[in-house]
């Protein structure tokens, strides 16, 4: 059953979400060169509990850490480490969800390290894109495969591919809640959407292939060629209105 959130509901998720945006926005201070995954999994957490939230991914299902964060070829869940440190050229996809007073908000953001590649800025910014375009299809009285599609038809139109065996997801009193929401498929396909919907949008795209294999921890997901991966989501309500409000960006 896909829950219908309140007015009230909604503004809870809207509070948890504003945090997590401010966060993901500051925390472009610090990638760079040098800087570890744990470092920066630290920095996300301090200023998630100041914030008056705690880690929505820490301890969920027994990951180590408040933040996954993937480098290069990872396309989610990597755990972050101490003992790693970015380097100029790397991409790193940093995933964050943050729970107050109930309720959870979810968002990513894909962030450069220093000078990256063409084919790196590209990758990111189509991420984005497919965000966006996805998101003009969460109108009440459509399908989840309205945004699932326009999310495809624009990763694919920049010639890069999304990933196919990872979706985004409902969200608010859990993380993961129904319905599913695939970043490939046919318009008018899938559940009904209605007001009052809280979705996690979150088109992950390759580089290369849309195949994806998980590692020997049991969390991180790369590419299966090896290809750069690029992550962008935000927590989005389906309104009475049409536009789709966002959730998880900074004031």
């Amino acid at each position: 059953m896909i829950p219908i959130k309140s007015a009230r509901e909604i503004a809870l998720i809207e509070a948890s979400g504003k945090l997590l945006g401010s966060i993901l926005e500051a925390v472009q201070t610090q990638v760079r060169p040098g800087a570890t995954t744990g470092y920066l999994n630290d920095w996300i957490e301090q200023r998630i509990v100041q914030g008056g939230a705690r880690p929505s991914f820490k301890g969920y299902r027994g990951f180590p850490a408040a933040a996954c964060i993937s480098v290069n070829e990872e396309v989610v869940h990597g755990i972050p480490s101490h003992e790693r440190a970015l380097k100029e050229g790397d991409i790193v996809g940093i995933d964050v969800g943050t729970c107050m007073r109930g309720y959870h908000a979810d968002a990513a953001r894909t962030y450069a390290v220093g000078e990256v590649s063409d084919l790196a800025k590209r990758l990111i910014e189509s991420a984005r894109n497919g965000f966006f375009e996805g998101i003009t299809r969460a109108v009440a009285g459509g399908r989840v495969g309205d945004i699932s599609n326009a999310v495809q038809r624009a990763v694919e139109r920049d010639g890069f591919s999304v990933v196919r065996a990872l979706t985004g997801h409902g969200i608010g009193g859990n993380v993961h809640e129904e319905p599913d929401i695939p970043n490939f498929g046919k318009p008018g396909k899938g559940p009904r959407l209605r007001a009052g919907m809280v979705l996690a949008v979150e088109p992950m795209v390759n580089a290369g292939g849309y195949e994806v294999k998980m590692l020997g921890d049991g969390w991180t997901v790369v590419t299966q060629d090896a290809s750069l991966s690029a992550h962008y989501e935000n927590t989005i309500a389906v309104t009475e209105e049409g536009e789709p409000i966002i959730l998880t960006l900074a004031e």
